[in-house]
């Protein structure tokens, strides 16, 4: 069984189309980036998943529709927004207790094994703590919530680099594992791409891009091609064409890298690089993405 299937899911807002018969399906233990601009459908595809919003299509969120099964649903779904939101006024202690008493799910014993690792004292207010030290109580408080389905809409808004890294390196070692499934949606590509093990590009209300994560190093390769070069390169049909520093910079995806050594230098794009392509650029299809 898929841990999120959808078929045909639409949702419009007066005349404006949020969401534009999109088809996906999301296997369960994987990590998946939900990426695109804003007003690009994120927000309401995730209210959707979480029974927050009517839709006409086929939705399926742990075998079951969130319209009518939101109550069953949400004891084995956990949902995570921004992490600096945590009131500064309540003690760690009292947002232990608020977790535990909302969440069916919340294993006290798991944290308090986290916390004894830290030096975040009970007692101390939120707004006491250092960034640090909030990021740790969150990420304590998140992996103690036993669930099958974690939704992370910009978990980490309003936290530095260093902060960033640690949350998701914690969330990926002692969090993650075959049994959960993790969807995140960010702006911030390039920082979380090491954790993800599928993208997928939203646009328009569109899944426009689906692909897992570890087949970006074999599939898809930039080439910044010689000037004598440029035209065999485009004979090759890139995905993307752009200019930096007045040599072409193509993008290409299952082209032998081979044959794109000899036309110049090539490396392997980033999942940043090949969103802008493809949601920047949408004269252009990838084949993988949603017609």
């Amino acid at each position: 069984m898929h841990c999120i299937e959808a078929r045909g899911l639409t949702k419009k807002f007066g005349n404006t189309l949020a969401l534009n018969n999109v088809d996906l399906t999301v296997a369960p233990g994987r990590i998946v980036g939900l990426i695109g601009p804003n007003g690009a459908g994120k927000t309401t595809l995730l209210k959707a998943i979480l029974g927050l919003t009517s839709f006409d299509g086929e939705l399926t969120v742990l075998g079951r529709d969130p319209r009518t099964e939101r109550d069953v649903l949400m004891r084995d779904v956990c949902f995570i927004a921004d992490v600096s939101v945590l009131p500064t006024w309540l003690r760690v202690s009292q947002a232990i207790d608020y977790v535990e008493g909302v969440h069916p799910r919340f294993n006290r014993a798991t944290i308090d094994a986290f916390l004894a690792k830290t030096s975040i004292k009970r007692t101390a207010r939120i707004g006491e703590l250092s960034k640090g030290m909030v990021t740790q109580l969150h990420l304590a408080l998140v992996m103690s919530i036993e669930a099958k389905l974690m939704v992370l809409d910009e978990p980490t808004l309003g936290l530095d680099v260093i902060y960033r890294k640690q949350f998701y390196e914690s969330l990926l070692n002692d969090y993650h594992d075959k049994a959960r499934t993790i969807l995140i949606t960010t702006h911030q590509i390039d920082e979380i791409q090491h954790v993800l093990t599928d993208v997928m590009f939203v646009d328009g209300g569109r899944v426009v891009f689906s692909y897992e994560a570890d087949e970006f190093e074999s599939r898809f390769f930039e080439l910044s091609a010689m000037p004598s070069a440029v035209n065999a390169a485009r004979a090759l049909r890139p995905i993307y064409e752009r200019t930096s520093f007045g040599r072409s910079v193509f993008l290409f995806r299952d082209v032998e890298a081979e044959t794109l050594v000899a036309l110049g230098e090539i490396r392997t794009p980033s999942v940043e690089d090949v969103f802008l392509a493809v949601v920047g650029n949408q004269g252009y299809n990838i084949q993988g993405a949603q017609p």
